[in-house]
């Protein structure tokens, strides 16, 4: 066989492979679409529910619960946002499933049945987040945030009429919903560590030893992430500071049992002995 041959062999699975990825990604695609045009007929409901937070926080201070358009277009813009929201969630186990229908093909049976429960947990664990965000942080910043309100004062003499400005809360809807999508989408990304170094740990390139070896560097990561994604309230910044490292620590202990398990199946195949385990073992005598 010549050289141009070889070449145009091995430039027909390489065109195969980006044909079956353009088919994937415009699949996935038009699920998006689809899913953002069934969000936009029912923003409204969704608006309501992502509100929730907010009103309970301003009925607990005596307050009605409402929101204002600086700008003209901001309604617009906040069905759009909710859309776009919304329709990566309708659509994201569909995008998982042509994701995996790409992938699947190039692997071993034993590669996809060690890859199919990280795709099911990544969704899962996503979500979670995203409820911890919801009514647990959300809640607690708001209370934060308003508790800077004050009421307008009559001080002084009555007949001078001296008062105090008032400080109250006339909220943009789409600052509002900025600021909860980012609380929501912050957690749910916060929450993929386990699933991330655990999947990492999978393919050998971490280690638990090595994950508890960073763990000073990991906690003061974690510090800066917690001031960076909460608000400025300790409270929230300390319970962020916490589940996610609480969340590192559940990963050390998922990974340990990773390399358990592929040592036992290695050790069972023959790979390596017990011996030669040890001989790798450094010395902690010295």
């Amino acid at each position: 066989m010549s050289d141009t041959d070889e070449l145009e062999d091995s430039s027909a699975p390489l065109i195969e492979h980006l044909a079956e990825l353009r088919t994937r990604l415009i699949h996935s695609l038009i699920a998006f679409i689809v899913g953002m045009a069934i969000c936009f007929t029912v923003w409204n409901p969704i608006f309501n529910f992502l509100t929730q937070p907010l009103c309970q926080a301003r009925e607990a201070m005596g307050d009605d619960c409402g929101l204002i358009m600086i700008k003209l277009q901001e309604g617009f813009f906040v069905a759009v946002s909710i859309s776009l929201l919304g329709g990566l969630f309708l659509s994201f186990p569909y995008i998982s499933y042509q994701m995996w229908r790409f992938v699947a093909p190039g692997l071993y049976r034993t590669e996809r049945g060690a890859f199919l429960p990280f795709l099911i947990a990544s969704p899962f664990m996503f979500l979670l987040g995203a409820a911890f965000a919801f009514y647990v942080v959300t809640p607690m910043a708001f209370d934060f945030f308003l508790g800077f309100q004050q009421p307008g004062t009559l001080t002084g003499d009555a007949e001078v009429g001296r008062t105090v400005a008032g400080i109250a809360f006339q909220g943009s809807a789409q600052e509002y919903l900025k600021l909860t999508i980012k609380f929501i989408v912050a957690f749910g990304i916060c929450f993929q560590l386990p699933v991330l170094l655990t999947l990492m740990g999978q393919a050998g390139l971490v280690s638990a030893v090595g994950l508890g070896a960073v763990r000073k560097y990991a906690v003061v990561g974690i510090l800066v992430l917690a001031a960076v994604v909460t608000p400025p309230d300790v409270i929230t910044q300390i319970i962020l500071f916490v589940v996610v490292y609480g969340l590192y620590e559940i990963s050390i202990f998922l990974v340990r049992r990773v390399e358990r398990r592929r040592d036992a199946r290695l050790r069972a195949e023959g790979y390596f002995d017990d011996e030669d385990e040890a001989a790798d073992t450094p010395d902690t005598k010295e």
